[in-house]
């Protein structure tokens, strides 16, 4: 798929598409904001934020009253729920949904991200943000870096050593096991990004991390003896990079890939590298809206609840300019993906003994 039109539509520094005379991506645009799909839905977030923290709060409170028991793993299954619902909201508070203000913006990612969930708010903004300038795109995507699986047979040089390569030969079996693994990436990444000092505030969300583990680990040794609280740490952080993981997981895996020499347009580059998961409320509630993900990739500031309403403008905008829409089911995009793990696998093992026998 390199065949495309060539665009002059940029990104700002809030990875915003810009009116450009002559773009193709402006006459959707003008459309979108006609609909006012666009404005800020205050009352939206607000009832959001409240019935988030509600259910955050109600999830503590069940911990301590049920105290020192197995059912506390019942309760790590919803407290990996509240995370997840949090973490949707924090993705929608980095893309100025709920405030557009920087203060305002910040303020609540803040507590989001490093006090109630533990991981840095500045560094998964910078890193997002980036995706979103060049999704798929094999040198410019820091996305598909921080990945262990390769969606490109030329993708399988890069993951050098043995255990990186373990996973790339098994990739298609070990996808979503090692998903539950997702929680403690991002806390990981959250503290290298400190180390290197290079997020804005890093001090601050250094802190408010160290209040969270504080607060987390020592209400969970407290209300438990030690073998109970290593099962519920251990269950409710992998149901959580688990459940985060599958929402974000169909977004991308197993679409388009763009290399060096292709040159596509705002319109082509977030369409045809993206994936939807069919626009029903359900559908939306669980996957926090990015189930309407090539909505959210062309339009990064549409709140949330608007993104199922730009859906048919954008479908039928797509279908008139001859754009490749993808739509599935939620059952649909496990299988996809699976499969073009395990067909980007053999490729990349034919491509390495190719060059075993040239060598020789």
């Amino acid at each position: 798929m390199t065949d495309v039109e060539i665009g002059s539509a940029s990104v700002d520094d809030e990875h915003q598409p810009q009116e450009t005379s002559g773009d193709r991506f402006t006459e959707l645009l003008h459309q979108v904001k006609a609909a006012g799909l666009l404005e800020p839905r205050t009352g939206y977030y607000f009832v959001k934020i409240v019935s988030d923290l509600f259910l955050l709060g109600l999830g503590w409170m069940m911990f301590v009253v049920v105290g020192n028991s197995w059912w506390e793993l019942a309760v790590a299954i919803f407290l990996a729920f509240c995370y997840t619902q949090l973490g949707f909201l924090g993705h929608d508070i980095g893309h100025r949904h709920v405030a557009r203000s920087r203060t305002g913006q910040d303020l609540l990612g803040w507590v989001d991200g490093p006090l109630l969930l533990g991981f840095s708010y500045g560094w998964w903004v910078r890193h997002h943000n980036h995706h979103h300038r060049y999704p798929n795109h094999l040198e410019r995507d820091v996305g598909l870096s921080r990945q262990r699986y390769i969606f490109s047979p030329e993708q399988g040089a890069s993951r050098q050593g043995w255990r990186k390569q373990f996973v790339v030969r098994h990739q298609n079996v070990l996808f979503y096991p090692l998903l539950c693994t997702e929680g403690v990436a991002l806390r990981v990444a959250s503290v290298m990004a400190v180390k290197r000092g290079k997020l804005r505030r890093g001090g601050l969300e250094a802190a408010l991390m160290l209040v969270h583990l504080a607060l987390y680990l020592g209400l969970v040794f407290t209300v438990l003896p030690p073998v109970k609280a290593v099962a519920f740490v251990l269950l409710h952080q992998a149901l959580f990079g688990l459940y985060i993981g599958w929402a974000f997981a169909p977004n991308h895996n197993g679409m388009p890939m763009q290399g060096p020499e292709d040159h596509w347009d705002w319109l082509t580059r977030q369409v045809v590298t993206c994936r939807n998961l069919g626009p029903s409320r359900l559908t939306e509630f669980f996957y926090g809206g990015v189930n309407n993900h090539i909505e959210h990739h062309l339009f990064p500031t549409m709140p949330r609840p608007n993104l199922r309403r730009a859906r048919p403008l954008v479908k039928q905008f797509c279908q008139d300019q001859g754009v490749p829409y993808c739509e599935v089911t939620v059952t649909q995009s496990v299988f996809a993906i699976v499969a073009q793990l395990r067909r980007t696998t053999k490729a990349y093992q034919a491509q390495t003994r190719a060059a075993a026998a040239a060598a020789a």
